[in-house]
């Protein structure tokens, strides 16, 4: 029998598992059930494509996304294994000969949807082969928990009767403990080994900003990161077609990406993302889980998440080849007071408004807090970290608290003293003493609020309007007529009102300086010296012709971090290019005699 190391280094080309990957990849090889968390870029698929190549049979990969098969079979193909996918974008001839490598028994591994799975044709077809393993990919999908829920993958409890003895493995970058047990009984796997990773990212650097201007915020982070490639998330299908367009319209390759955009348009736009161009996506949540480009530099965010699950699985893009990556999440009080608006509204039962309404919150408090802010987010996963992360905003420059009380009696004092009736603006208005045609005209220059607050900035008086709605002490309630107006929560507002509880509250830093033009950060290490940074770009170049000549991502044929790897080492024989991580047997026979050549010249050069 093929031993799992054995698959490990010849096919994938590493020489050594990583973390639980052994433990969960024994564990499913000797045929037990098992549910893998490990964050995105931990290596989840090694714990079910190196057992489907060590038990007899056709691994069944039950996967979302289409673009999620794609390019896990590109890259499978690459390293010579038999790989297929099923799903309702594929040429029917295409479809023809999957089927026919599956009844001939071919196929290492199939990946099918789970609507794709329940048809009686498809069961039938599965009926009379033999299955390795059955994968249950972005298993958080199972969950009424969970924050992309689909109801399809219920229709996966049936897979233990139907196909018994076989071993289920469900994988998921995103469970909280009440998730993960949701998983368990909807996949009907009570026995299943639990093999959880740490959800720690170090390379990921964590920032949230209040909306000070949001353009302006944006574009800050995108003079950082030039020439590169990132992900831009809008709570609404209009705003990512308004955002990518003033994108263009400022020298940035950008596209709109969200469900209500024609198919050939969505393609388009996933082939540009995909082929390694350094693009802008600004898309909808629509957009992102299942893509495996590796070097996405930054993930933003212009609309709160409104869960900590939803959150770390759209960061989750970023910096999956192990680099820097920077995510920027900007948000505001209206963003709180629309998602509790939404969620009030909701028509889910009580218990899981609840739910939903506990996961708000802690999405609403890592936005405000001023400890680590990675401490708080693994905190939502049940995970303690020690020490501060050292890789946060809050860590880099320390928040600054002081007690606010007084101010937050103002603020709460001008609302109720306007009648509860107005918005943000005339509440600051009135707190500053602005002598404007509005508050003259209704005489709130009379008010005992007029001016109190006129020692602070506009911006300051925003904030702690902004913190007291995320404490909940203010509401805001949209109108029909498409104005908002504040008002008071009254069991929460009272106790400051009275002195009986004290605010703490945070010292809103100042705007950042305007970076000078033409100033980028470069957070992907390039290569040490000008000599490996020369043949690292002619390893790019020619990596690019060949994906452009096979139609896959360039990803697929060698990362970005195995061709930095070949630039240092310069390897003179296959055998040192062999030993290089992420070089496979396959890989070697294919593209060896191709880079050699290309180091044998940069060695001549």
């Amino acid at each position: 029998m093929t031993t799992p190391h054995d698959i490990l280094h010849r096919v994938f080309g590493f020489p050594a598992f990583r973390g639980l990957q052994e433990a969960a990849v024994a564990h499913v090889v000797a045929g037990g059930d098992a549910l893998v968390l490990m964050p995105t870029g931990g290596g989840k698929s090694v714990c079910y494509q190196v057992p489907a190549l060590c038990r007899p049979g056709t691994a069944l990969v039950i996967s979302p996304l289409i673009a999620l098969m794609d390019d896990q079979v590109a890259a499978l193909r690459q390293l010579g294994v038999a790989a297929g996918a099923l799903h309702s974008e594929q040429e029917p001839d295409l479809q023809r000969t999957t089927f026919r490598e599956l009844e001939a028994g071919r196929l290492d591994l199939l990946y099918v949807s789970p609507e794709r799975l329940v048809t009686p044709a498809m069961q039938d077809r599965l009926a009379r082969r033999q299955l390795a393993l059955i994968a249950i990919d972005e298993a958080h999908c199972v969950s009424q928990w969970g924050h992309e829920f689909r109801p399809e993958y219920r229709a996966l409890a049936d897979l233990a009767a139907r196909f018994p003895g076989v071993p289920r493995i469900a994988l998921t970058a995103t469970a909280d403990p009440r998730t993960r047990a949701d998983i368990l009984h909807a996949l009907a796997m009570p026995a299943a080994e639990m093999f959880v990773a740490s959800f720690h990212r170090p390379n990921l650097h964590l920032a949230a900003e209040p909306k000070v201007g949001e353009t302006a915020q944006l574009a800050a982070l995108l003079r950082r990161h030039r020439d590169a490639a990132g992900i831009v998330y809008c709570g609404s299908r209009a705003k990512t077609e308004r955002v990518a367009e003033s994108l263009a319209t400022q020298g940035h390759p950008a596209v709109a990406f969200h469900a209500g955009l024609p198919p050939e348009v969505k393609r388009a736009a996933l082939g540009r993302f995909r082929s390694g161009e350094p693009l802008v996506m600004v898309a909808t949540i629509a957009f992102g889980m299942g893509i495996d480009r590796p070097d996405v530099r930054f993930v933003v965010h212009l609309d709160m998440p409104d869960s900590p699950e939803a959150y770390y699985q759209q960061i989750g893009r970023a910096g999956r080849d192990g680099e820097r990556a920077d995510t920027l999440l900007l948000y505001g009080g209206e963003d709180i007071a629309r998602a509790r608006h939404w969620l009030a509204l909701s028509a889910a039962p009580e218990a899981q408004k609840q739910v939903m309404r506990s996961r708000l919150e802690a999405m609403i408090a890592l936005t405000e807090t001023a400890q680590c802010r990675t401490q708080t987010l693994l905190a939502c996963f049940g995970e303690h970290l020690a020490e501060p992360c050292g890789h946060c905003d809050n860590c880099g420059s320390p928040v600054a608290l002081f007690d606010g009380t007084i101010e937050a009696q103002k603020v709460l004092s001008a609302i109720v003293r306007t009648g509860q009736r107005f918005g943000a603006k005339h509440v600051v208005d009135v707190l500053r003493g602005a002598a404007n045609e509005a508050v003259a005209r209704r005489e709130h220059d009379r008010l005992p609020t007029f001016g109190v607050g006129r020692d602070r900035p506009e911006r300051f008086w925003h904030g702690v309007i902004r913190q007291l709605i995320a404490l909940g002490a203010i509401d805001v309630e949209q109108h029909a007529e498409g104005f908002r107006t504040l008002r008071l929560d009254a069991e929460r507002a009272r106790p400051i009102l009275r002195g009986e509880t004290r605010v703490q509250l945070r010292e809103e830093a100042p705007a950042p300086p305007a970076a000078k033009p033409g100033r980028r950060d470069r957070t992907a290490a390039p290569p040490a010296t000008p000599a490996e940074g020369g043949v690292f770009e002619a390893l790019r170049a020619w990596r690019a012709a060949e994906a452009k000549a096979q139609a896959v991502p360039p990803y697929v044929i060698f990362h970005d971090t195995v061709l930095r790897e070949i630039a240092a080492v310069r390897p003179a024989t296959a055998d040192e290019l062999g030993g290089i991580k992420g070089v496979g047997t396959s890989k070697l026979a294919r593209y060896g005699a191709a880079v050699l050549a290309l180091v044998r010249a940069a060695r001549a050069a």
